[in-house]
């Protein structure tokens, strides 16, 4: 099975994976935060031009989200988000690869103390945070202050995935698959800090609608779920990049009072409603490719 597995990963069909990984590899080694900065933004150029279906996917996000933005306005912000999706494509190279002293002087943090006095009283914490283009970054520049494990979601291609899985489980206390609740559950009652990011379109019986930006989304409600069965704190967790070349903020916030309720349906819109909080630090540098409004039971598809 083994062996399979790695004739599998090593097929033709996968060496244009292969070398984008060496790339980034590179990219990492090689490269300053400044350079990195300045490729990433002219590779997101080059995604605005040629992948068009992820770009008309922005556009209808960002017009669903913010009508009142102009055509003008509604360009310049998808443009903006296509370089900032180049930039976390070449920094995820950083994310695996660069050295803890190369990035210590990239962050800052605000609110660690939050998180450790929630920490101290036993029963671990959920950090509630959202998908940003330079995702992969924030956890590495987290754990420069406290353990974590995290939550995500398994890639299609094989050899993006091992590569994922790789350095994720170099850097994390704990790797858990989106779908393994038990696991997520086993690591808060250890005591541990998870990273959670449940902003993305989702169905079953763990959805509903509520609100984003105005507009009716397909929710998850495990957040309160998991919340009561742990009984862990709910910690609104804020990452971006600064403008230029100042590297990234992260801020922890207090826990979430008087949550989870006793309606899923509240507590799903008041996690959206901190999401749009969390995307007002930076939006452009939203996960805006994502079809953030589909799954939408009695609603069309607006893609």
């Amino acid at each position: 099975m083994a062996r399979r597995k790695k004739s599998h990963i090593a097929s033709p069909r996968y060496w244009p994976a292969w070398l984008g990984l060496f790339l980034l590899w590179l990219s990492a080694k090689g490269l300053s935060y400044t350079q990195a900065i300045w490729l990433g933004r002219r590779i997101g150029r080059l995604g605005y031009r040629f992948a068009r279906r992820r770009r008309h996917i922005a556009q209808v996000n960002l017009s669903l989200c913010f009508p009142d933005l102009s055509v003008l306005s509604l360009d310049s912000r998808v443009r903006e988000h296509f370089e900032s999706l180049g930039i976390g494509l070449v920094i995820t190279g950083f994310a695996w690869w660069a050295s803890d002293k190369k990035l210590q002087p990239l962050v800052s943090i605000e609110g660690l103390e939050y998180l450790e006095d929630s920490l101290s009283q036993g029963r671990g914490a959920l950090l509630l945070g959202c998908h940003f283009t330079d995702l992969e970054i924030f956890g590495r520049l987290l754990i420069q202050f406290t353990a974590i494990g995290v939550m995500y979601r398994r890639h299609e291609n094989p050899v993006i995935e091992r590569a994922l899985t790789r350095n994720r489980e170099r850097s994390f206390t704990a790797v858990i698959p989106r779908d393994d609740i038990r696991q997520l559950v086993r690591t808060l009652r250890k005591n541990q800090a998870v990273w959670y990011a449940p902003d993305q379109s989702f169905k079953g019986s763990n959805s509903t609608l509520a609100p984003f930006f105005g507009v009716p989304a397909a929710t998850n409600t495990g957040t309160s779920r998991l919340a009561k069965i742990a009984k862990a704190p709910v910690h609104p967790f804020i990452a971006y990049r600064l403008p230029g070349d100042r590297g990234y903020k992260l801020i922890i916030k207090p826990p979430l009072e008087d949550f989870p309720s006793d309606d899923l349906d509240a507590d799903a819109s008041r996690i959206n409603r901190l999401i749009e909080e969390e995307i007002a630090y930076a939006p452009e540098q939203y996960f805006w490719i994502h079809r953030r409004f589909k799954k939408r039971k009695g609603l069309p598809d607006p893609y």
